[in-house]
């Protein structure tokens, strides 16, 4: 690992301005994520700014009757939370399902939303990486793809997103609040992540030295009737093969709204918008469900090894859309 300078920053402008001060310098919260690629040579920081002190440790209410989360609110933390257990169940669950009970005592809302691909050509410093190192190519195109994109990638990466937690807060139109030394900036989540195209490197639309600051979470009624479902390889601390974040408003047989996001699927989490326009309006039935997840799919360009996410990505999302009109049912 490569020596660096260590900060502790006591407010928001003094974080700022530490960061600004030092060449390749990172903000460092919980380090779940951090701290595991500058073992590896991933990242090499010349300096961490540690942020866990800053005062963006709370969950509260918004005007609107929304949510608005730090971003050092640890996924302990939010899981817990009783609004958003009550009133935003899919991201209880999403974080839940994210990993371990340690790592989710440590990890922190701000760093999840910055987290990297698991891509193993990624970690591995020996291999070309075009997210790692612009310009020397994708061996995950030819090599070892299974767990990869087959919505969004392009021919110069196709890793996955990693994070439960962002695609419930996609499926909800959570917006992140950021803090540079012009002042403060938002960008909806479903704008924060980029494409991929040929700059896949460049992973969000944060600006140079922008300090995550919180997450809000606009009212949302439906999301009281909202689920998260993740497959993975085994039964716990396992990152997605595939996963959906849906809410459903069921009314007299007919679905009146619905929300419906993608994980492990894309570069970032993927907001199945046309699954959603089939969904409104229609018979809240399993031809209708399985009608929007095909009309979501049809973009859906598989690698040769990891074909098998089509029809899991259907099946799973008609199961989950199922268990939510019966529950409006009850």
């Amino acid at each position: 690992m490569r020596e660096f300078d260590y900060r502790r920053a006591q407010d928001v402008p003094g974080a700022l301005a530490l960061l600004d001060d030092a060449p390749d310098a990172r903000y460092l919260a919980g380090g779940t994520n951090l701290v595991d690629l500058m073992k590896s040579g991933v990242e090499r920081p010349a300096r961490l700014v540690d942020v866990r002190e800053l005062p963006l440790d709370r969950v509260e209410t918004t005007p609107d009757g929304g949510l608005r989360v730090g971003a050092t609110v640890t996924n302990s933390d939010l899981a817990a939370h009783p609004d958003v257990r009550a009133r935003y169940p899919v991201l209880t669950q999403a974080v839940l399902a994210g990993a371990s009970g340690q790592l989710r005592n440590m990890a922190t809302v701000g760093g999840n939303l910055l987290q990297r691909t698991r891509c193993a050509y990624f970690a591995d410093t020996t291999k070309p990486c075009n997210k790692r190192a612009p310009g020397s190519g994708c061996p995950a195109l030819s090599g070892e793809h299974r767990n990869h994109a087959i919505l969004g990638a392009s021919d110069n990466c196709v890793a996955v997103h990693p994070s439960d937690m962002a695609v419930a807060l996609t499926a909800l139109d959570a917006v992140v609040h950021y803090e540079t030394a012009e002042g403060q900036g938002a960008s909806p989540l479903g704008e924060f992540y980029l494409p991929v195209g040929d700059t896949p490197h460049r992973e969000t639309a944060l600006p140079a030295g922008a300090l995550i600051t919180g997450v809000s979470l606009p009212p949302v009624p439906v999301a009281v009737h909202s689920r998260y479902r993740k497959v993975r390889d085994r039964a716990s601390y396992a990152f997605a093969t595939g996963s959906v974040a849906a809410a459903l408003d069921v009314r007299d047989g007919i679905v009146h709204d619905a929300r419906l996001a993608f994980g492990a699927v894309a570069s970032r989490p993927w907001r199945a918008r046309a699954a959603e326009q089939v969904l409104i309006g229609a018979p809240a039935t399993p031809d209708t469900y399985q009608a929007a997840a095909d009309a979501e799919l049809a973009a859906a360009r598989p690698l040769p090894h990891n074909a098998h996410k089509v029809p899991l990505m259907r099946a799973l999302t008609v199961a989950v859309l199922s268990e939510l009109a019966e529950e409006a049912t009850r």
